[in-house]
């Protein structure tokens, strides 16, 4: 677990490696069974930039030291490695160390650009089993390369914080140049035994005791051997019928940059893979749902069409019309759901379509034409529905009101902004006739109709905005027609 200070002054060439170095050092704080804290340079002294503690030990650092100054018995340890790009881990190296740190330069392009300082828990010394002198050894060899600017890997095709990583505590096995099995962790071994290696490994070649459990007839990913052999940093999933493990190889290397080692790490992600296979079958399910619930709106919208036609009573029709339009309204949003896993949905496409449609769709045989300005962006899925029925009422209100035989021009304008004194943006929704207002208790009065109704309900209710009309008479610049105003809070 570690935390770092958002509000360091770190210069851009060196921030991609120090973040590299974040995500990946866990490992590290694991494998040495202690805290670690990142310093960079501030003005004439440093600044902890982010810390790390171990889950395998008890942390020697309780109090969180992010964003603070070095203790005085530790800043000139830190200026002399910073600027001598040497470790000191021992009194030998550094005659003032403080008992119990030690400190590492972090090299990038043959640059010291930060200091790490490795914290050990001093109460807590006993004798070293075997996993813990193999531990701090593979701690060390981390060091090493980090200060030969190695470590972690920039090709890296395996990342720590990404889902079902393996950790250190999961299990972990420290192979030769060779690929032979110089130790393995008991979490390590169980998780062998499940893949049904019962023999003692050690001396034992990794990738021939791993491929000779797999299910035959079962494809072998190509990046099994580069791992198992520990040839580069990457990851995969070695998969049976019945037991899935995750192993991630660090290959270690010596200053003049030969690999002599490697360590892999394992964990068992059977019940990680089964319950992704579940999430991924509710989503299959999720979509189906909107696909079927779209053929049934659609199904309804045409007898709605169909009924319309039979109808002798124009305002029958038109009403029978407008339901439909509303009908295609959901309906088109739950095509746009049916199609998508995540739970924001790009509103542009779907929101244009349903604009233009409503628009079709009322003008009947006028002419008009639409212009669309803005985008929508990405939004939350649950406003997907009353922002398409909003769109349409407007768009329907403003063909029925705004419009005449002649034609004209209906306009949707969007646009997201952040108001001065609001927490969050705003989106601003606005559709545009160019109606004639002659009555002039008509610049302010605002018709109560369904339409409006529905409209105010779904802006107030389910996207928590504001509804504002605005009428004008043709003014000296031909300006003239209704301005609907939708503001909508995107803290959803």
């Amino acid at each position: 677990m570690y935390t770092s200070s958002p509000g360091s002054l770190i210069f851009d060439r060196h921030r991609p490696r120090l973040e590299l170095i974040i995500s990946e050092w866990q490992i590290a704080a694991d494998l040495s069974f202690c805290d670690m804290v990142l310093w960079y340079p501030s003005g004439d002294s440093y600044l902890a930039h982010a810390q790390a503690r171990p889950v395998t030990a008890q942390t020697s650092l309780p109090q969180d030291m992010t964003g603070a100054g070095p203790p005085s018995n530790l800043q000139p340890v830190l200026e002399h490695v910073f600027t001598g790009g040497q470790p000191v881990v021992a009194s030998d190296d550094y005659p003032y160390r403080p008992p119990g740190i030690a400190a590492w330069p972090v090299v990038w392009q043959h640059e010291t650009i930060a200091v790490v300082t490795v914290h050990q828990n001093l109460v807590s010394q006993r004798h070293a089993s075997r996993l813990e002198e193999i531990y701090r050894k593979s701690a060390n060899d981390l060091f090493v390369m980090m200060a030969n600017g190695v470590w972690p890997a920039e090709d890296s095709k395996a990342s720590s914080t990404s889902h079902g990583n393996p950790r250190v505590g999961d299990g972990l096995v420290r192979i030769d140049a060779y690929g032979l099995v110089i130790y393995a962790s008991p979490n390590a071994t169980s998780a062998f035994r499940k893949l049904g290696i019962r023999e003692s490994m050690d001396g034992r070649q990794l990738a021939r005791l791993v491929t000779n459990e797999l299910d035959q007839g079962m494809p072998i990913n190509e990046a099994m051997p580069t791992v198992l052999f520990g040839r580069h940093s990457a990851r995969v999933d070695i998969e049976t019928r019945k037991v899935v493990l995750s192993a991630r190889s660090i290959p270690l290397f010596d200053e003049h940059g030969t690999r002599f080692a490697a360590l892999v790490l394992l964990r068992d992600i059977t019940e990680i893979r089964r319950r992704d296979e579940q999430l991924i079958s509710k989503d299959a399910t999720i979509r189906e749902i909107h696909h079927r619930v779209k053929n049934n709106l659609q199904t309804v919208g045409s007898l709605l069409r169909m009924q319309s036609r039979r109808m002798q009573s124009d305002g029958a029709r038109h009403a029978l019309l407008q339901a439909m339009s509303r009908v295609d309204a959901i309906a088109l949003v739950h095509e746009t759901l049916s199609q998508t896993m995540d739970s924001t949905v790009d509103m542009d496409d779907l929101l244009n379509r349903q604009f233009t449609m409503a628009v079709d769709i009322a003008a009947e045989s006028r002419p008009l034409t639409t212009t669309i300005d803005g985008s929508f962006g990405e939004l939350p899925g649950q406003l997907a529905t009353p922002l398409a029925l909003v769109v349409n009422e407007l768009a329907t209100n403003a063909v029925e009101h705004g419009t005449d035989v002649a034609g004209g021009n209906i306009q949707l304008l969007v646009k997201r902004y952040q108001p001065s004194g609001q927490p969050h943006p705003y989106l601003k929704v606005e559709v545009v006739d160019e109606g004639i207002v002659d009555a002039p208790e008509a610049v302010h009065s605002i018709g109560s109709g369904l339409g409006t109704q529905i409209i105010r309900t779904l802006v107030e209710s389910d996207l928590r905005g504001t509804i504002t009309w605005q009428r004008e008479r043709r003014n000296a610049a031909g300006v003239a027609g209704t301005r609907a105003t939708v503001l909508i809070p995107l803290d959803h």
